[in-house]
């Protein structure tokens, strides 16, 4: 199979293009770094573009059998109107690019990343792929960039949206962030922690992909998430576990919103989001549970 990444030397790209890579997969991915020097494969090809903008990059899915799009400026920075814009831009953009340059009537699969803050604020709510969509910032983000998607339909593609919770990995994402705070005993939950946190281990991230890939009748919004979402104070006290530290430092809202500005919203809503189609599926995750999963990511 020929697969085109965006993104490719983010977090998950680099490591999705890695396992295709050895599966025998052709990859050939795009990124804004004038060189990349994180993949090394003989059959790895990489593209330095700016995705936002047509252009000859558009060229290599020409004869490509899937496209995996993960490009997106990341969420945490300071949310300024420009900011948001380039949130906002890096995502509906490229993926408008993407869909533009497809081959007409060839059966594509186009996976799109989204994410869990497609459903906004849920509360104590369980949200499966047919909840609704909801109204903030990043849900509204959500619902164009999937809109932009859905758009390969009609050029003949097999569209699976790819509602990511957070990825919990080595070497990078959440976890490189939160992991030195609470090493030097100084992690916690987030305002009153009650708030739902859906994520998901790296290894079934990728194996997510595997799965969508390989099965033809997967399409449409799903939720790329552990089947057993956590409220934010038990990841915490979970990761002090795991860590053999204690937890008793909590950060308040007030201080957040201070410091984050308008992100403090999105990190303290709470979305208790299910994998329900993986599940029906058939899909079985290696790390349901999270302290399972962040033994394995903490210690091996």
């Amino acid at each position: 199979m020929k697969v085109f990444i965006t993104g490719v030397t983010g977090f998950v790209g680099r490591h999705l293009a890695t396992l295709l890579l050895q599966e025998g997969h052709t990859v050939s991915g795009v990124g804004t770094r004038t060189r990349q020097d994180v993949i090394h494969h003989e059959i790895f090809s990489y593209i330095s573009a700016d995705t936002t903008r047509p252009g000859p990059w558009q060229d290599a899915l020409a004869d490509v059998d899937a496209v995996i799009n993960l490009a997106g400026k990341s969420i945490f920075g300071r949310w300024s109107d420009r900011y948001k814009k380039r949130i906002y831009d890096s995502r509906i953009l490229t993926t408008r690019n993407l869909v533009d340059a497809l081959p007409e009537n060839k059966a594509v699969i186009f996976c799109s990343t989204s994410a869990t803050g497609f459903y906004g604020d849920g509360g104590d709510d369980i949200l499966t792929e047919s909840s609704p969509g909801g109204d903030d910032f990043l849900a509204r983000v959500g619902r164009d960039w999937e809109a932009e998607a859905l758009r390969a339909e009609e050029k003949g593609a097999r569209v699976v949206l790819a509602r990511f919770g957070i990825v919990l990995g080595k070497q990078g994402g959440m976890m490189q962030k939160v992991l030195p705070a609470f090493r030097l005993y100084a992690g916690g939950p987030l305002g009153d922690g009650m708030q739902w946190f859906p994520w998901i281990h790296m290894d079934d991230l990728l194996a997510a992909f595997q799965f969508v890939l390989k099965n033809d009748t997967v399409r449409g919004p799903v939720n790329f998430c552990s089947p057993n979402p956590v409220r934010n104070h038990d990841f915490s006290k979970a990761l002090g576990r795991v860590l053999n530290r204690p937890v008793f430092m909590r950060t308040p809202s007030l201080l957040l919103r201070i410091v984050m500005g308008e992100l403090a919203a999105a990190v303290l809503c709470s979305q208790r989001a299910v994998p329900e189609k993986l599940l029906e599926f058939g899909f079985q995750f290696k790390y349901p549970g999270i302290e399972d999963a962040l033994t394995n990511i903490v210690t091996t």
